[in-house]
């Protein structure tokens, strides 16, 4: 009897998931090598509304970026992963970025500036941009408990899909999926 209530269950929830991401099927198919750790949401979600700041102290928040699609990337000098991907993120902000997108990086816990300018230049990144959450705040707000962690968010601010982990984010794959994002809103 019990095999035949997780048979019932899964069955439920796996016909709720199709129905769900039927919006994202053709988005999801995109995904090939690294990106198919990008995993999609059933449905868009809230993001939090919490500061962080720029380099000069200037306070921005996530909303600051409604109206394109935006891939928020967290990371940290000391995370080996973040700074292998630094460069794709950047390569697909200098090839992409603009009105309908936008890679924002944002360095969470401690990051000294001196150690994110060094690495920064080190790595050849020209186009990020240097944001801090130096208290976590935001990060432990957005369940961001390992980094790399970068959250893509639709043209209403909301998160539709997120991946754990460094990618290839100057791939093809990478490049095609935010293509498809930017046409479908």
């Amino acid at each position: 009897m019990r095999w035949f209530l997780f048979a019932v269950l899964y069955t439920a929830l796996g016909l709720g998931a199709n129905a769900a991401l039927a919006g994202t099927a053709e988005i999801e198919a995109l995904r090939d090598g690294s990106m198919k750790k990008l995993m999609f949401a059933a449905e868009p979600a809230p993001v939090s509304d919490i500061a962080f700041t720029d380099a000069s102290g200037g306070e921005h928040r996530l909303g600051d970026w409604k109206g394109k699609i935006v891939a928020v990337n967290f990371w940290a000098t000391w995370c080996a992963p973040c700074r292998k991907e630094l460069p794709a993120l950047d390569a697909l902000n200098r090839d992409l970025g603009g009105a309908d997108f936008a890679v924002v990086t944002i360095a969470t816990g401690r990051n000294p500036l001196p150690a994110i300018e060094r690495l920064f230049d080190e790595t050849g990144v020209e186009t990020l941009p240097v944001l801090l959450d130096p208290g976590q705040d935001l990060a432990r707000n957005m369940a961001v408990f390992g980094l790399p962690v970068t959250v893509i968010l639709d043209r209403e601010g909301r998160e539709i899909a997120r991946m754990t982990g460094d990618a290839e984010w100057d791939s093809e794959s990478a490049r095609s999926i935010v293509g498809a994002l930017v046409a479908a809103e």
